[in-house]
């Protein structure tokens, strides 16, 4: 398809643009609606019931060319592009309810791949809680799985990317680095054990929200910002530190044994693994240090972990701190347009 071309000046090719200076592009054309209870450019978005409840938005999307790897199978694809949105609620602490599915379907599928894009959609929403009430098919020249979802939440109990706050403990739901690896081993980059390779691949086929983590953890009252780690650690902290006005100090960094292994046997960085990889979809949160215990005791009784990995500072540098070296953590991750599919 010819592009078209706009009436503006401006032509810089959304390829160098990049996913947050196009997002930052269309806000300025958009009206914003009072006393929104989210503000624009949080893991979700929503609009208000009554002066309490509040309805909580989400919608992405799964493009097959950028979002599906080798070897992944329909099923797990159209799962993934649930877990993707559901992710993002659990770093809110809301419960999604309902999806809306939009499907862009490529001439060359059959109707046994259609029925496996159905399976897998409803398998990921009946996992975390939610049905599918309805949604769009459309001709598409690359499947494309674009889901809604739909929940509620009391506004004053909704996690923020704008809370942290100087002082507050830095902390994660899981460790890092086992998704980045187990794409370079779908891309033939290296060759692993049978037992190190089906662990580190099955990362990337069959990712998991921190659902029940998010919600234990906004009942607690204790986490003072929270965001989604599917960009990567990295963005996920400059995120954060964007919207709260704070910076960080990162002491413990937070990667997983396999990916330790695949990084002796690969000769691969473990921190550009760790901080850069991006697919994994732990939260990074906020605590307030009071309630550290209460946060941890939560997140156990759903058997789940809390791993604190750093502090929040005042200053607005994001800084790693290992073995008495100071370093500056970049703002490099996944990023639609820029990132190489």
């Amino acid at each position: 398809m010819k592009p078209r071309v706009g009436k503006t000046a401006n032509r810089e090719f959304v390829g160098k643009l990049g996913e947050r200076s196009i997002i930052e592009t269309m806000k300025k054309y958009f009206d914003v609606m009072p006393e929104s209870p989210v503000p624009f450019g949080d893991d979700v978005a929503a609009a208000p019931i009554d002066s309490e409840c509040i309805a909580v938005l989400k919608t992405d999307m799964l493009v097959d060319k950028t979002d599906v790897p080798v070897g992944m199978s329909l099923q797990q694809a159209a799962r993934k592009a649930i877990v993707m949105n559901v992710s993002d609620f659990a770093a809110k602490g809301v419960q999604p309810l309902a999806a809306l599915v939009s499907l862009g379907l490529p001439r060359r599928l059959c109707e046994a791949d259609v029925e496996e894009i159905a399976k897998g959609l409803n398998r990921g929403a009946r996992e975390y809680g939610a049905f599918l009430v309805g949604g769009d098919t459309g001709e598409a020249s690359d499947l494309i799985i674009a889901v809604s979802l739909y929940g509620t939440a009391i506004k004053s109990r909704l996690v923020l990317r704008s809370g942290a706050k100087a002082d507050d403990i830095l902390a994660v739901t899981g460790l890092f680095g086992k998704p980045p690896a187990g794409l370079r081993l779908l891309s033939g980059k290296c060759e692993v054990s049978h037992e190190l390779n089906k662990t580190l691949v099955d990362s990337v086929f069959m990712p998991k929200a921190r659902l029940r983590e998010g919600l234990a953890l906004a009942a607690s009252g204790s986490v003072t910002s929270s965001i989604d780690s599917s960009d990567g650690l990295a963005l996920s902290l400059h995120e954060l530190s964007r919207m709260s006005g704070v910076g960080f100090v990162v002491d413990k960094v937070p990667i997983a044994d396999e990916a330790l292994r695949f990084v002796e046997c690969c000769e691969v960085d473990a921190l550009d693994l760790t901080l850069y990889g991006g697919e994994e979809y732990e939260l990074v949160v906020t605590v307030d240090p009071e309630f550290w215990s209460k946060a941890e005791v939560a997140v156990e009784k759903v058997g789940g972990k809390l791993l604190p990995i750093g502090r929040v500072t005042r200053e607005k540098t994001i800084i790693l701190e290992i073995n008495g070296k100071s370093s500056q953590i970049e703002a490099r991750g996944w990023e639609h347009f820029k990132s190489e599919a």
